[in-house]
C-alpha cells in the first residue's frame, strides 16, 4: 500500500470521496505540483515501474515520467476508491514517427463517474504527458480547450477500438494513442529500461523537466527554460545558481549539493555541444 495521506499532502489536497470534482482536483494538483522530469537518469540512478516505488519518490518531493507519474497516480486513485484502469499507449513525437501504442506511455482511464455531458462516466486521466492536458477529458470524441491549448480526442486509427489524443500544435509531441483493453505495469518494463538507458533515448540525451498549470506550461530542456501560454518566452540558464534557482522556484525541485555537483558539469557540457551543433548549421 502507498501512503495516501502523505501523497495527498504532497498534492495539497484533503481526502475526499470519489467524485468528478475531486478527480479534476487530483489531476490538476498532480500536474501543477509533481513535475515531469528525468533527473534520476542524469544522476545515474536506476528506477523501476513499480508504482509503490514511484509514489514514495513523489512523496519525497521528486517527480518522474509517465510510468512513474501515472503509475503512482493509479495507485492513489485506486486507494481513494476510484475505478481506474491502466492502458498500453504510445506517444507520437513527430509526424515522421509512427502512430500507435508502442509501449512508451502508460495511460489511465477512470470510470463510474457520469455527468450530464459525459453520461458514460469514463474519463481520460493523464498526469504523465508533460505539457499536455491539465484536467481529465471525457472519453468522448471532440475538441477540448484547456487554457491556451486545444486538444482533440477521437477513435484511434492505429489502434482499432482505442483512442487518440491529438496535442495542441504548440505541444512537444504530435499525439498519443492507447488501447482500450487494460494492461499491467509489467507491460512497460522493457520500454522503461530502453528509455532510461539507451544512448538513443531522448531522456538520456537531454535532461527535461515540465510543469503544467491552468494558463500554460513551463519546460526546461538542458539549460533552456521556456514558458508557453498566451505568449512564449525563452531564457538560457547558463549560470549554475540561476539553473538550480529555476528548478526550485518553477518546478519545486531542490537537488542536494551532491546531486548538483553531479548534474551541473553534465548539463554544461551537453549545452556546449548543443551550441556547437547550432553554430555548424
Amino acid at each position: 500500500m502507498i501512503d495516501i495521506d502523505a501523497y495527498l499532502h504532497r498534492l495539497g489536497l484533503p481526502r475526499e470521496p470519489p467524485g468528478v470534482e475531486a478527480l479534476f482536483a487530483l489531476q490538476r494538483a498532480h500536474v501543477e505540483r509533481v513535475p515531469y522530469e528525468t533527473t534520476e537518469i542524469w544522476l545515474g540512478r536506476s528506477t523501476t515501474v513499480d508504482p509503490h516505488e514511484s509514489a514514495a519518490r513523489i512523496v519525497s518531493g521528486r517527480g518522474g515520467y509517465c510510468f512513474h507519474l501515472n503509475g503512482a497516480l493509479s495507485e492513489l486513485l485506486s486507494g481513494l476508491g476510484y475505478a481506474v484502469t491502466r492502458h498500453f499507449g504510445g506517444v507520437q513525437g513527430s509526424a515522421a514517427d509512427p502512430a500507435g501504442a508502442r509501449g512508451n506511455h502508460l495511460v489511465l482511464t477512470v470510470g463510474g463517474l457520469p455527468t450530464e455531458d459525459n453520461p458514460s462516466g469514463e474519463w481520460l486521466v493523464d498526469a504523465g504527458l508533460g505539457d499536455a492536458i491539465h484536467s481529465p477529458l471525457p472519453l468522448i470524441e471532440g475538441a477540448y480547450d484547456q487554457g491556451p491549448f486545444t486538444y482533440r480526442l477521437r477513435p484511434s486509427e492505429a489502434e482499432p477500438g482505442g483512442w487518440r489524443l491529438d496535442h495542441d500544435p504548440r505541444g512537444s509531441f504530435v499525439g498519443m494513442d492507447f488501447r482500450k483493453v487494460p494492461t499491467e505495469m509489467t507491460a512497460f518494463e522493457s520500454e522503461h529500461v530502453r528509455l532510461s538507458t539507451s544512448p538513443e533515448s531522448g531522456f538520456v540525451r537531454v535532461l527535461a523537466i515540465q510543469r503544467r498549470d491552468a494558463t500554460g506550461v513551463d519546460s526546461v530542456r538542458g539549460l533552456v527554460l521556456t514558458r508557453v501560454g498566451a505568449d512564449s518566452t525563452s531564457t538560457t540558464l547558463d549560470r549554475e545558481g540561476d539553473y538550480f534557482a529555476a528548478l526550485a522556484d518553477v518546478f519545486g525541485l531542490c537537488p542536494t549539493g551532491e546531486e548538483r555537483a553531479i548534474l551541473w558539469p553534465k548539463l554544461a557540457e551537453s549545452h556546449e555541444k548543443w551550441l556547437a551543433t547550432r553554430e555548424n548549421c
